[in-house]
C-alpha cells in the first residue's frame, strides 16, 4: 500500500512539473507575440500616445474607419473585438493604461452591448496568457467563477481554452503568422452580401440599469483626463424592436443615439454591421460632430 501510494504521489508530482514547464514554454511564446492580436499587441507593446482609441464590439470595429481619423490628423486605432462584450472592452482600456498609454479621446460603442455585464468567454481567454503577468488582468479575472483554476493549476488554461490560446496558437506565433486584426490601424471592412441577414429582432433585449464595466470605463477616463465619447452605432431598417435606443438613452443619457444615420439595407452587411460604404458614412458624421475644428 505504501508503495503504492509513493508511487501515486511520485505520477502526481511528474505530472504537475511538467504541466509548469508547459504553461512556462507558452507563456514565454505569448510573450513575443505581436503581430497576430490587439490583445497581445497591447501587452508586449511600448507606451504609445493616441488622440482616437476606439473601444467596443464588432459593432466597432466594423463601424469605425481608423484611417479617415488619421486624415484629421488624429493618431487613431480601432481596438473593437469581434465578439466582445464591454467586460473585455474595460480590461483592454485597463491593460493600456497599465501600459503607459497617453490616450485624449475614447470612443466606445455603447448600444447592444449593454443588456448584459459578462465576459465573453472567447475574446477574455485571449487575456489569459499573461494572467501572471499583469496586475489589472489578474484583479479583472478575478471576479469569475473559474479564477481559482485558471490562475492557480499550471497549464489549465491553455488546456480549457485550446482553440484560443492552446497548441495551434501558440505554433503560428512561433512561426511568425501574422492575421488580419491589425490590418487598417484595426478596422476590419466588410462587404454586402447576397445572404446577409436584413432582418433582426432586438424586442426582448434590454440595457442593464447599471453596467459596472461601462461604469469602469467612464471612471477610468475621468480619473486619466480622458475625453470619453460613448456613441450608439447604426442598425439596418428592418429592425424590431429600435425602441431599445431610446430605452438606452434614458438609462444613459450621455451616450449619443446615432442609430438612424445609416439605414438603408445596401449599407450593410448583416443587419447589425454596416459594409465599408455605411462605414465611412458612419465615420464621417462622427469626425464632424466631434472632432471639425
Amino acid at each position: 500500500m505504501k508503495q503504492f501510494l509513493f508511487y501515486t504521489v511520485k505520477v502526481l508530482l511528474i505530472a504537475v512539473l511538467i504541466a509548469a514547464m508547459m504553461d512556462g514554454l507558452y507563456t514565454y511564446v505569448f510573450l513575443q507575440s505581436k503581430n497576430r492580436g490587439k490583445i497581445e499587441t497591447v501587452f508586449n507593446s511600448k507606451p504609445q500616445n493616441y488622440d482616437v482609441v476606439i473601444l467596443g464590439s464588432s459593432r466597432a470595429n466594423n463601424h469605425f474607419v481608423s484611417e479617415m481619423f488619421e486624415d484629421y490628423g488624429l493618431k487613431t486605432f480601432n481596438y473593437g473585438m469581434s465578439g466582445g462584450h464591454l467586460f473585455e472592452a474595460s480590461l483592454m482600456l485597463k491593460l493600456m493604461i497599465e501600459r503607459r498609454y497617453s490616450i485624449k479621446n475614447v470612443i466606445l460603442e455603447a448600444d447592444l452591448n449593454l443588456s448584459n455585464d459578462k465576459e465573453s468567454d472567447g475574446v477574455s481567454a485571449k487575456f489569459l496568457p499573461y494572467i501572471h503577468n499583469s496586475t489589472v488582468i489578474k484583479e479583472h479575472l478575478e471576479t469569475q467563477e473559474n479564477f481559482n483554476e485558471l490562475y492557480y493549476i499550471p497549464f489549465y488554461r491553455y488546456i480549457k481554452y485550446d482553440g484560443k490560446i492552446g497548441f495551434r496558437e501558440t505554433y503560428k506565433i512561433v512561426m511568425g503568422e501574422k492575421t488580419n486584426a491589425l490590418d487598417n490601424l484595426g478596422y476590419y471592412p466588410l462587404v454586402k452580401h447576397k445572404n446577409g441577414n436584413m432582418k433582426n429582432n432586438i424586442v426582448n433585449l434590454k440595457p442593464l440599469k447599471h453596467n459596472k464595466y461601462y461604469e469602469e470605463i467612464k471612471n477610468i477616463c475621468k480619473e486619466e483626463n480622458i475625453n470619453f465619447i460613448a456613441v450608439m452605432t447604426p442598425m439596418c431598417e428592418n429592425v424590431k424592436g429600435m425602441n431599445y435606443f431610446d430605452k438606452v438613452k434614458k438609462l444613459y443619457p450621455e451616450i449619443h443615439n446615432y442609430e438612424n444615420v445609416v439605414v438603408e439595407n445596401k449599407y450593410f452587411s448583416s443587419c447589425g454591421h454596416m459594409n465599408d460604404t455605411g462605414a465611412t458614412i458612419f465615420t464621417a458624421r462622427i469626425l464632424k460632430d466631434f472632432f471639425d475644428k
